[in-house]
């Protein structure tokens, strides 16, 4: 992987083969759980999915198809 400049920060594109094994789609949040000079171990960032199913299992009307936007629920 390359590491490029994304404004001020600094970016990784992932290869096709990790992207499709961790199931991955644009706007999806990853965690790094670990770091070392040689290896970097990530995992998908599950808090709104388990936010979500904290609601269903409330007995909450959710429809299946609902996904959490916090940058429009915030949008003014």
């Amino acid at each position: 992987m390359r590491v490029a400049k994304w404004g001020n920060s600094l970016a990784v594109r992932l290869p096709k083969s990790l992207v499709d094994e961790l199931g991955l789609k644009p706007g999806d949040r990853l965690d790094v759980l670990s770091a070392r000079s040689d290896r970097i171990v990530v995992a998908r960032d599950e808090t709104k999915k388990k936010a979500v199913d904290r609601m269903r299992e409330r007995a909450l009307s959710i429809p299946r198809d609902y996904s959490f936007d916090r940058d429009e629920a915030n949008a003014r």
